[in-house]
């Protein structure tokens, strides 16, 4: 089996303000220029935290799609830009690893999975909340110079001890 990269990490609650989609699987491309769309609406965000990482948050609460927030982590004071959306993401341990240029995204995400399965953590579900996915919460940061046709990013999954 070809190795796995990957941490534990704690990461304390923090905010976000971007952009909120929900689409199915069919939708991508809108989804696609949403975030397109946002990236070159970080400069409104005054107080971006970081500026040059682009968080791509998604949850799997629809059988057929899910629902994607392209936004940017925010001091607790950022005003909310017209059509934009605050979202808090509480403190949680996260798998995080690293999906590299030139792998395939699916093969990546399918290592995950199999991790899973293997392990100790199990990934996060938010209590009365369905989901859709074996893997239902996930967060990915991109830098701002990736190539948007064959990207290089974070992946960050939330845990719990099984």
């Amino acid at each position: 089996m070809e190795k796995f990269d990957f941490e534990i990490v704690e990461i304390p609650s923090y905010k976000a303000v971007g952009l909120k989609w929900e689409g199915s699987y069919n939708e991508i491309p809108e989804l696609k220029r949403i975030i397109h769309h946002m990236s070159q609406r970080v400069n409104e965000l005054e107080r971006a935290l970081h500026p040059k990482i682009h968080l791509g948050l998604s949850y799997h609460v629809r059988p057929d799609g899910f629902l994607h927030y392209s936004a940017y982590e925010v001091c607790e004071d950022q005003a909310i830009p017209e059509d934009m959306e605050e979202i808090t993401i509480p403190a949680m341990s996260y798998l995080i690893t690293h999906h590299k240029k030139g792998d395939d995204i699916g093969h990546t995400y399918h290592r995950i999975y199999q991790w899973f399965k293997e392990s100790e953590y199990q990934p996060y579900r938010e209590p009365n909340v369905e989901y859709f996915d074996d893997l239902p919460i996930k967060h990915e940061r991109y830098p701002s110079d990736r190539d948007l046709k064959d990207p290089h990013f974070d992946i960050l999954i939330p845990v719990l001890k099984k």
